[in-house]
């Protein structure tokens, strides 16, 4: 019996997968025959060269040439490569690009409408800057001022000379610019110190007392004028009759108390008179007048807070139980 392993005849992928041929078993001397491998060159030419077909979708756009614009999904694409013409080389945006009357208008439209913009902003930040900015510096004035007053008031005061013939002579009164007593409002917790003067000069930093007007706690109208800003009388259209208005000068106090308010025209020069509301009428009450603009941002008209003298006590009895409000 034969023993000798049976070979199967070799099919089409034996062969496309051989790489050595098999030796036949009875013939020891057989040659092996030499195997042509396909260069590697010759394979990535074959491999390069094959075009595979395109898959499209049911939703994509076919491709249009590349000198030519195509839309795809309702937008328009310009191909990269530029139009060679007699004069030389045209890129394709040169259409969309060139300078035409309309495009002129709407570069100096958006030129003009970004400059309005900018300018603008600028003025709504230096409003912003004169009506919240200036508050720390005016806050830093008044702490000076104050500062003034105390050392004012902590000196030994001249005694007034008295003539053979009769009462001591009147008090010199003070030059403009400076500080001359002190206004607390507690309905607004707050106080200031007061310069004498009204001048854009005096006021800029403090309210200014109206130099022919009287003095504090005297018979007639002490009257004061300043600035509608968040650090100074901002909220003055709060003050409500009966509210108390505190004036401290070196040795005394004077309370006031609201009477009422008024809205007046800048002309209304009556209501810093002796007697506001009977101008030219000799005074015979200690009053009190506050000015300011109005409405706030604005300055057309003049808001006026009245007070009447209600008592004073010295100040070395202590502070007066209408600071607490």
């Amino acid at each position: 019996m034969d023993h000798r392993p049976r070979h199967r005849a070799l099919d089409q992928d034996d062969i496309e997968t051989r790489l050595i041929p098999r030796v036949p078993p009875d013939d020891p001397t057989a040659i092996i025959p030499r195997f042509d491998r396909p260069a590697k060159r010759q394979v990535l030419q074959e491999a390069a060269t094959t075009v595979l077909p395109k898959v499209t979708t049911p939703h994509e756009t076919p491709a249009a040439p590349d000198d030519e614009p195509r839309t795809e999904n309702g937008v328009t694409i310009v191909p990269l490569r530029p139009v060679r013409t007699e004069k030389g080389y045209r890129s394709v945006y040169s259409e969309y690009t060139r300078t035409t009357a309309g495009s002129v208008v709407r570069a100096v439209s958006r030129g003009t409408g970004e400059l309005l913009i900018t300018f603008g902003l600028i003025v709504l930040l230096f409003a912003a800057y004169e009506v919240w900015g200036k508050s720390a510096i005016v806050d830093a004035h008044q702490e000076d001022l104050n500062r003034q007053l105390e050392q004012q008031w902590a000196q030994p005061q001249a005694t007034p000379t008295v003539a053979p013939s009769g009462p001591p002579a009147p008090v010199a009164k003070p030059a403009n610019g400076a500080v001359i007593a002190s206004v607390h409002i507690p309905r607004l917790k707050k106080k200031w110190a007061v310069v004498q003067g009204v001048t854009p000069a005096d006021i800029r930093y403090a309210p200014g007392h109206y130099p022919d007007t009287a003095m504090p706690g005297q018979i007639g109208n002490f009257s004061m004028a300043g600035h509608r800003t968040p650090a100074i009388w901002w909220d003055l259209d709060r003050m409500k009759p009966g509210d108390p208005v505190v004036v401290k000068t070196g040795e005394t106090w004077y309370i006031y108390r609201v009477t009422g308010n008024e809205i007046v025209l800048p002309t209304a020069v009556q209501v810093v008179a002796p007697v506001p509301d009977k101008p030219g009428e000799t005074p015979t009450k200690a009053m009190l007048t506050m000015t300011t603009c109005n409405p706030k941002f604005n300055n057309y008209q003049r808001l006026v807070v009245h007070a009447e003298l209600a008592r004073s006590q010295p100040v070395a009895d202590g502070d007066p139980a209408e600071l607490e409000g």
